[in-house]
Parts: structure tokens; sequence; C-alpha cells
């Protein structure tokens, strides 16, 4: 596959034009942008993400038709969510802050602790969670099945009646979708836009190996795809990546998240602990909480103010605006 062209179907206002070929588009990412991983046993198709979105906004996929995917992972705000928890059917209190679904396709594990191992079946964790929306799979597919118009989209995208593979693979067709590259540090690395004074200052402190940022924070999507404990706390009641794999060294670890769009996802950290991003750097600047299993690249860093108000001037640089349209 070449690198910056990828297989793709466009439905998305926020993506730059394509050109249909058959059921395929070939869609241009920009040259800092590594090709988007697309899996040979669920190519995206229009039909697919046409119903991959319908499915996305309904609210029969919640147990009570209260809610839907975008309750918490809403579109202006990066389809993430605003609360520290999330709130599910009957307004049960999650345990973790939803992620931003922007730029999963390039994700490998899903959930903070990387215990699903494929986006194509992600959904299923939230349709049948029962903090989330608390509904068996095999009864929604029971309820969506008598609507005919939505059985249609199915054979059309799949050439198969609605059942648990149709609803989850339409899903993630949908989210592939959801591309964040169009913000003003993009334009920059494209030469199609400058840094302020206060940008580049924080540029240069984000990539300074004295402040470790990009160590976890790397490349052009800001992850490493890894899993860190940051010393956000000094017992962890989440118990984290520990879960997955059951060492007691990942207890407290959880997803590096990206931070592309950070400006628009609080709060932050896996319990929505941190309500500004003032309040991260705060953490950072300060050492973070004494855990055993926290990351070596997490000590007290010395930033002034100045460093501080100049780190969140850059992070903000990685906003794409097109996101508060939805």
């Amino acid at each position: 596959m070449l690198r910056n062209v990828v297989y793709f179907l466009f439905i998305l206002a926020l993506l730059v034009s394509c050109q249909k070929t058959d059921d395929v588009f070939l869609i241009n990412t920009p040259p800092h942008f590594p090709g988007l991983p697309i899996p040979a046993d669920n190519p995206p198709t229009l039909a697919k993400i046409q119903l991959g979105k319908a499915l996305f906004f309904d609210n029969r996929l919640s147990l009570d038709s209260t809610l839907n995917c975008s309750s918490c992972h809403l579109p202006n705000y990066a389809f993430s969510d605003t609360l520290a928890l999330s709130l599910g059917v009957n307004g049960t209190q999650g345990k973790r802050n939803a992620p931003s679904l922007v730029n999963s396709a390039y994700g490998t594990l899903f959930n903070k602790d990387g215990g699903v191992i494929k986006l194509d079946i992600f959904a299923m964790l939230p349709i049948e969670d029962h903090l989330e929306m608390h509904l068996p799979i095999r009864k929604l597919v029971k309820r969506l099945s008598t609507d005919e118009g939505m059985q249609a989209q199915s054979i059309a995208a799949f050439g198969q009646d609605l059942n648990p593979y149709v609803i989850t693979r339409a899903l993630s067709s949908y989210v592939r979708t959801l591309i964040s590259k169009d913000s003003k540090y993009d334009r920059f690395v494209q030469g199609e836009d400058s840094l302020s004074i206060a940008e580049e200052r924080g540029q240069l402190l984000f990539l300074s190996s004295k402040n470790n940022c990009s160590s976890c924070h790397s490349g052009v999507l800001f992850t490493n795809h890894e899993f860190e404990n940051n010393g956000t706390k000094s017992t962890y009641k989440d118990q984290g990546r520990k879960l997955v794999t059951g060492k007691e060294s990942d207890r407290g670890k959880f997803k590096v998240p990206s931070l592309r769009n950070v400006e628009l996802t609080a709060p932050y950290m896996h319990d929505g602990s941190f309500n500004t991003l003032d309040e991260v750097l705060d953490h950072y600047n300060q050492g973070g909480s004494n855990h055993i299993n926290k990351s070596d690249l997490i000590k007290p860093l010395q930033l002034s103010q100045q460093d501080k108000n100049d780190i969140v001037a850059f992070l903000k640089t990685l906003t794409d605006k097109k996101y508060n349209n939805y």
C-alpha cells in the first residue's frame, strides 16, 4: 500500500476530495501522515459507512432506547465526553473517562487497558456493558431486524441480514472515517501556516528530551500506542492494564492517548480527574504521585508558569476546528 494513499470510503465533510472506483475510494492523506490501515476482512464501502453512521446515532442500541454511541462520544468534542465518567442507562456512572474516537483507525489495541484487540469488535463492549448501553447484542439484532430500511442497508452493505457481525463491522467502518488531519499544526508542517512565538516555544519545550512529553506522545498522531503509569494515583482502584495481563507490573498502566484535539477532550486521565490542561501540566511538573509502577519518565520538570502557558498554546495547535461543526 502506498504510504500516502489509503483505500477508504468518504461520507464526512471533514475529509478531503476523493475519487470513486467501484465501491472503493482513494483518499490522499497529508505527506506527513502514515498510510491508513485498512482491514482486508472489512474494507470500507459507502454502504457500510452509511449503515455504521446510522447505528452510531441510533438510541435503539441501548436497553432503554435513551442512549447511542454519540451520547458518550460527542462529535463537537472530537468524539469524546465532557463528563469525567460517562453515564449509562438509568444514569449509571461508568468506571472510566470516555476516550476520543478520532484517529482510532490507527490504533492497535483498544479500551484504556488494551483489552480489545480489534477495532471491528470494539463496539461490543459498550453495547453489552451493564454500566453503558446494557443490551445483549443478540437482543439488539432482534430489535433492529424489524426495521425494513435498516435490513435493506445491511443486505446492501454486507450481503446478509442484520447480525452481530454486521453491526460491529458497520460501526467500525464509520469510526474509521473520523480522521483528524487539518489542525494548525498540520498546516504548519505542510508550510501553509506559521506558529506564534508562544506556540514555537511550546513546541520546543514539548519536544525537549528534558521534559519527556514527546517520549510517549510521539509522532504525527502524538501517541506511541503504549501503556504507561503516569503517576495519576498513589493507589489505583482501577487496575488498568493489569486487568488484561494479570501482571502486577501493569497495575495503573493505561493506554497513552493521542494529544490531537486535546483542547476539546477535557476532562483528562483515565478517570477524568483533571479538568484542565493547566492541571495536567501541574501534575507532570510536580512529578506525579508516587507509585511503584510509575514510569521513569515522570519526574519534576521545573517548568515556569510561562513555560506551561507556552506548552498549552502549542497543544491547542493540534485542534481540528472542523470537529466543532458536527
